[in-house]
């Protein structure tokens, strides 16, 4: 029988007439001196440490009830005694059925959220900072009954910490090693019985160091290229790669908030390219009330924050959402260069985690709804692409592989001049309100 820990809150409310359910996961969790021997003393129930800056909790069979199609990861940091910005995450861990506890090192785990702490004074107000990540793809493998076969989900927080600052900069916190608070909230429109997808997961990479000055931390010490050969056994409806990274930790002059270019090939074609950041910090300056931060006395504009930070502390780190459409069961590669990276002084990392995601059934594929009422080719495609159907086409457009549409209204053949390579989608509906939407390589 599994051990249930009964330590969940739930708050119904009815928002635009669609219910939500708020289910406390755990509270007032105690992070401490990621570099010290780990400490004795106690958790909350059901809460187990692992590490000073890392602590787990199976989900329940009522945590997991309580969530339909949709959720909404909920993360309150408060402020302790480290002044700093620093890497946290929200991770999920597949432990054999009926285990008690696991070692993180030998469980498939995936990291299904990621945020940097702001410079936070314990003293000042606000003293805890929200993050919230919308993670419906989630829902579907916690509820998926094929995985939950074999495997109970954990959920691991993790804030990494140092006191040594603070120790002497924070009134109150000379002598302590503890360093930040943590609470997790599942936010969902559930319960739903009926909904049980049939999900296929497989995890590639977590937390993986990426720099150009390990071995094995990229693919040739000097180069920051890493490339991820894996395979599959069954066709996959719908893959999608989820992808986290996050410059972090070279000091000035390096990797610490610097935007770089970031290219990502799948089997060899260009999927995505993105650079970090691009948005003003200014929204975060509320919560960073540590004078040694990067906000200085004045508000800043946003073309200055955007000229050279690639994160806010404060902030989430987003969530890369890549889309393949249907992947046929065999050896497969990924590959992510950032070309112009530096790392001052060997310092620095771009932590790196990668999961697969998609269907196992054609039907629940959007992709393959009405499959054969529509032909692409040639399939790759160079100048143009023709679109063969019998049926009548009401609306289509072209999608990038991270679902954005990068061209509409569109009629065929299709003028792919402008276009850059990589993999696309052309998304149809039909007269009749069917969709088809089917993925071809742009060269």
């Amino acid at each position: 029988m599994k051990k249930i820990f009964s330590s969940l809150l739930a708050l119904t409310l009815s928002l635009g007439g669609i219910a939500q359910t708020t289910t406390n996961i755990m509270s007032g969790v105690v992070f401490f001196d990621g570099y010290a021997s780990v400490v004795s003393d106690p958790t909350p129930t059901g809460v187990i440490r692992f590490r000073n800056d890392l602590v787990t909790k199976q989900l329940t069979a009522q945590d997991l009830a309580a969530i339909g199609n949709e959720l909404t990861i909920n993360i309150t940091i408060s402020a302790l005694c480290d002044n700093y910005d620093r890497i946290g995450n929200v991770s999920l861990a597949l432990v054999p059925t009926g285990s008690t506890t696991y070692d993180p090192a030998t469980v498939s785990r995936i990291e299904i959220g990621r945020f940097i702490t702001p410079f936070m004074n314990k003293n000042v107000q606000p003293t805890s900072v929200p993050y919230s990540f919308e993670v419906n793809n989630i829902a579907k493998i916690l509820k998926s009954a094929d995985i939950a076969s074999n495997f109970d989900f954990w959920l691991e927080l993790e804030v990494f910490g140092v006191p040594y600052a603070a120790n002497t900069q924070v009134s109150g916190c000379s002598g302590r090693n503890d360093v930040f608070e943590g609470k997790v909230d599942f936010v969902s429109n559930g319960p739903d019985a009926g909904f049980n997808p049939e999900t296929y997961l497989q995890a590639l990479s977590f937390k993986a160091d990426f720099n150009n000055y390990q071995a094995n931390a990229t693919d040739a010490v000097g180069t920051t290229v890493k490339t991820i050969n894996f395979t599959t056994t069954q066709t996959i409806y719908d893959a999608k790669f989820y992808l986290i990274t996050s410059n972090h930790g070279a000091n000035s002059g390096g990797e610490e908030y610097v935007r770089r270019v970031h290219n990502v090939e799948f089997d060899g074609a260009a999927v995505l390219t993105y650079t970090p950041g691009g948005k003003s910090c200014e929204p975060y300056r509320q919560y960073n009330t540590q004078g040694n931060g990067i906000y200085g006395s004045s508000v800043q504009s946003t073309s200055w924050w955007t000229s050279w930070n690639n994160w806010c502390p404060g902030d989430v780190i987003p969530i890369r959402e890549i889309s393949l459409g249907t992947l046929a069961a065999g050896s497969h590669s990924f590959k992510i260069s950032v070309p112009a990276a530096q790392f001052s002084g060997q310092n620095g990392n771009f932590p790196l985690s990668l999961y697969l995601q998609g269907s196992n059934s054609e039907v629940l594929a959007l992709e393959e709804l009405n499959k054969t009422a529509l032909h692409l080719f040639p399939n790759p495609a160079n100048t143009v692409l023709n679109v063969q159907t019998d049926k009548e086409i009401q609306e289509f457009e072209l999608l990038d592989a991270s679902g954005k549409a990068v061209k509409r209204e569109l009629t065929t053949p299709v003028n792919l001049s402008g276009i850059d390579t990589g993999i696309y989608f052309i998304q149809v509906r039909f007269a009749d309100g069917m969709i088809s939407r089917q993925r071809f390589i742009k060269q």
